[in-house]
């Protein structure tokens, strides 16, 4: 009689057990993670890609977001990214003319943003009903920091602090990312993300240039190369070959004779600067038992324990 009390209750335990390893999947799981990485592409006065055929000159970026489910077709995420850009006239459109001005600039910045992304397919669902397929939209507002850098003496330095144009501009700006995404059901818990988000911003300095030419401030860089003050300004300001001595220094007599008509910029007056990410990515849903799925348990233990 013992045993076979012993031998019911022991079927009732692993029934239930299976019971809730299947029953776990019929809850939602609003709350989830992700993380993705890829390229990188910057816009504005170094690279026109809209006007000109310009190629492709990207960087990378690596980013990580915690998501919350809160409408049938909605869902907010919290993103931060790490991301380079970069940005060199040499390899220009030629019609561009671009070339002579022999400018470049790199960046590393941090950017966090608040996203709503809107769902083809309901994503206020049970964990185990996902879609395998589900495209979405998304748009949202965020900050990000701006330091634009490049090279003088062989060493980077920075160039906001410099104020080049006279234009002193913020370290940290407003984003306002938009754009396509694509998520593939890998299982219960992960998704497979692939997603393209352009950044447009409130700022032409990105990569420090927007005045078409040095006209309206070249006499104050002079000043300050003359005096000492700030010799490095005008260093910075124009790196054209034909107005650089042999020694490397700026050639003043003919900056001053040329009265400012050295193209500085690209003459995009309209357009702010922006850049773009693809990225490839995980998300991952935060089930209770996210620790005991198969991507994370002993697989000693599964062996002895298969209840699904």
């Amino acid at each position: 009689m013992k045993k076979l009390f012993i031998i019911l209750f022991l079927i009732f335990l692993l029934g239930e057990i299976k019971a809730q390893s299947f029953y776990r999947y019929r809850f939602e799981e609003p709350w989830s993670i992700s993380a993705g990485l890829g390229p990188t592409q910057y816009f504005g006065e170094l690279y026109s890609f809209w006007k000109y055929n310009e190629g492709v000159q990207p960087d990378w970026h690596a980013n990580f977001s915690i998501n919350y489910v809160f409408g049938t077709h909605l869902k907010a995420r919290l993103e931060g990214t790490y991301y380079k850009m970069s940005g060199h006239d040499l390899p220009s459109d030629p019609r561009a003319y671009r070339t002579p001005r022999n400018l470049f600039f790199r960046a590393k910045n941090w950017e966090g943003t608040g996203i709503i992304e809107y769902y083809w397919h309901p994503v206020k669902v049970n964990n185990i009903t996902r879609h395998l397929w589900n495209p979405y939209i998304f748009f949202g507002l965020g900050m990000s920091t701006n330091n634009p850098e490049t090279k003088l003496r062989g060493e980077w330095v920075d160039l906001r602090p410099y104020q080049l144009e006279n234009n002193p501009y913020e370290r940290y700006i407003l984003v306002f990312p938009m754009g396509l995404g694509f998520k593939y059901k890998l299982n219960v818990y992960m998704d497979l993300k692939f997603e393209g988000n352009y950044r447009f911003t409130l700022t032409d300095y990105m990569d420090d240039i927007s005045a078409y030419n040095v006209n309206e401030f070249y006499l104050d860089l002079v000043e300050d190369y003359l005096d000492g003050s700030n010799p490095d300004r005008l260093r910075l300001a124009i790196r054209n070959p034909d107005f650089i001595l042999e020694s490397g220094e700026p050639n003043v007599p003919k900056i001053l004779q040329n009265n400012g008509r050295i193209r500085r910029g690209s003459g995009l007056q309209h357009r702010y600067d922006g850049y773009m990410t693809v990225s490839l990515g995980l998300e991952i849903y935060l089930s209770e038992d996210i620790f005991d799925n198969w991507i994370f348990r002993d697989r000693i233990y599964e062996k002895r324990f298969r209840f699904w």
